[in-house]
């Protein structure tokens, strides 16, 4: 009977599936069969990237074609332009005008900003949900329709388009972005992190500079940056109230007529690489401090 019972159990175990596998190893892994969507989804990916650096290629080429006329047709390769980048009249003075415009409207749309964010998320007040509406609108209304109603409101106030116009056109609508990028920062912090700052006998003020405001300045550096590149960057709404102050892109705008300089260029291929760089080395101190902590 007990040789029976063990003939059995031994040809239980030599009869399991899998030829020469012992009791204790894995079952062999079927290989993996071959899908379609695993080949469409980086060629796709692939193009739509090649789409999107075509026009900053033919930028930064064109930023070393010979001077001309125009800057439409391939002359030849040659470093003066990038030796003399203010060689084309006004380019320098519109980027000087740009800067001047983005940092102004950039710390003030970022101070209100980040002011409304934290009263919006911390705060129950009368209207909240009302402002919360009102932060949207810029965003949703269209750049022509806005910078029309703009231009009308300071006509009827009899404010001359110029420096300032522009100024508050980019800080109105850089304020939304602003609010928006923040309070999301502002609703992913522990409210219970000032509580025990305020148990640890730290004042309102000490509680927000040592505790809420370095959690919340990724959220502002952020917030800033995308100000800074949406006021740099704006054309429809400042033309509608620049008048004869003329910015980067109003001027690369107005010499499309008559070819654009190689200048421009140089300058629009900078400001690619300086964000480039901006970018890259963020991601390496955000990596360094990773593996320190």
């Amino acid at each position: 009977m007990s040789g029976t019972v063990g003939t059995s159990v031994t040809a239980g175990v030599t009869a399991r599936p899998g030829d020469g596998e012992g009791p204790d190893r894995p079952p062999a892994v079927a290989p993996r069969s071959w899908r379609l969507g695993e080949a469409i989804v980086p060629v796709f990916a692939g193009l739509a990237f090649l789409y999107l650096m075509v026009p900053i290629a033919y930028t930064v080429a064109f930023s070393f074609n010979e001077p001309g006329r125009t800057n439409l047709v391939w002359r030849g390769f040659t470093l003066e332009n990038w030796q003399n980048p203010c060689g084309a009249p006004q380019v320098c003075q519109s980027l000087v005008n740009s800067l001047q415009v983005g940092v102004i409207a950039t710390v003030v749309a970022t101070t209100l900003g980040t002011l409304i964010a934290l009263a919006l998320v911390r705060y129950r007040f009368r209207g909240r949900t009302l402002a919360n509406l009102l932060i949207f609108l810029p965003m949703s209304t269209p750049e022509v329709v806005l910078g029309a109603a703009l231009l009308a409101q300071f006509l009827s106030l009899r404010v001359n388009p110029g420096f300032t116009t522009v100024v508050l056109a980019h800080t109105m609508f850089c304020i939304s972005f602003v609010v928006v990028t923040v309070k999301a920062r502002v609703a992913s912090l522990d409210p219970k992190l000032e509580e025990a700052a305020a148990d640890l006998y730290a004042s309102a003020w000490q509680a927000f500079w040592r505790v809420t405001f370095p959690l919340l300045l990724p959220g502002i550096a952020a917030a800033a940056l995308l100000a800074f590149s949406l006021s740099f960057d704006d054309f429809i709404i400042t033309n509608f109230n620049s008048g004869n102050f003329t910015t980067f892109p109003k001027f690369v705008y107005v010499s499309a007529t008559r070819g654009i300089p190689a200048q421009a260029n140089v300058i629009g291929s900078a400001m690619f690489f300086l964000a480039l760089l901006l970018v890259v080395a963020a991601q390496v101190f955000s990596v360094a401090r990773r593996r320190r902590r």
